[in-house]
C-alpha cells in the first residue's frame, strides 16, 4: 500500500444507496435510532441486529450508516470499501464499524479489515468487525426495542420504579410495587433499554423472574 485518500462526507447521509430488486438475498431497511431520533440504514438483518445493539448502548450519541468511502492503492491497482457505520460515543470518541459473520469473513474480506483498521488508526478512530448477535441477546432487545419511543418514559412510575428496584428485585415483584402492571410496564421495559434499570439480557429471556436493578 502506497497511498491513502480517506473521504468523509459529514452530512449524516449514507454515500451510497441500499438497493432494492427482485431476488435480493439480503433485506434492507431502515432503524429509527432512539440516541438521536434519527433512521439509519442498514442492508441485512445482521446489520440490524447490531444496529440494534449500538441504540441500546448508552454510550452511543449518533450512528451513520454506509458514512465514507475509503480509498487505498495496492501494488497494482486502487481499492475502495464503504464501511457499515460510524458510531460516536458521549466524550467525543468514534468508532468504524464493519459487519460480517466470522464463517463469512474471507481472505479479501480479512485485508479489508486491516486496512480500515489502519486507517482509523491514522485519524485516531477506532475500528471493530462484529458478527452475529448472540441469540437470547438479540431476542431480549428486540423485545425492548418496541418500547424505545421516549413516549414510554411516564412519571411518577418511572421515578417510582427507579427507588424500587435500588435493591435487586425480580420484575414482575417491583412492577406490582409500583401499580398497576398493565400501566407500569412500558415504563419499565423503556427503562430497561436505555439503561435507567440493568438485568442480565444475555442470560435468559426476560420473565416476570428477571433481576432487575437500578444503575448505580
Amino acid at each position: 500500500m502506497t497511498h491513502w485518500h480517506l473521504l468523509l462526507r459529514c452530512s449524516g447521509r449514507p454515500v451510497r444507496s441500499f438497493p432494492s430488486y427482485r431476488g435480493q438475498r439480503s433485506c434492507s431497511g431502515w432503524w429509527w435510532l432512539s440516541r438521536s431520533r434519527t433512521h439509519v440504514g442498514y442492508e441485512s438483518w445482521l446489520e440490524r441486529d447490531n444496529l440494534m445493539l449500538l441504540d441500546a448502548d448508552p454510550c452511543v450519541m449518533l450512528v451513520v450508516s454506509q458514512p465514507f468511502w475509503l480509498y487505498w492503492r495496492d501494488a497494482s491497482r486502487w481499492r475502495r470499501h464503504v464501511p457499515d457505520f460510524l458510531v460516536r460515543y458521549h466524550g467525543g470518541a468514534v468508532a468504524v464499524v464493519d459487519v460480517r459473520a466470522e464463517d463469512r469473513v474471507e481472505a479479501g474480506d480479512a485485508e479489508v479489515f486491516v486496512v480500515t483498521a489502519r486507517a482509523c488508526e491514522l485519524v485516531g478512530w477506532h475500528f471493530r468487525r462484529v458478527g452475529v448477535v448472540d441469540a437470547v441477546l438479540a431476542a431480549n432487545l428486540r423485545w425492548l426495542s418496541g418500547y424505545r419511543h421516549p413516549r414510554n418514559h411516564v412519571e411518577p412510575s418511572a421515578s417510582r420504579l427507579a427507588s424500587v428496584f435500588t435493591a435487586e428485585r425480580e420484575l414482575s415483584q417491583g412492577c406490582r410495587a409500583v401499580g398497576d402492571p398493565i400501566a407500569v410496564l412500558p415504563t419499565l421495559f423503556h427503562l430497561l433499554w436505555t439503561g435507567h434499570l440493568i438485568a442480565d439480557l444475555a442470560g435468559e429471556l426476560l420473565n416476570e423472574r428477571t433481576l432487575l436493578r437500578t444503575r448505580p
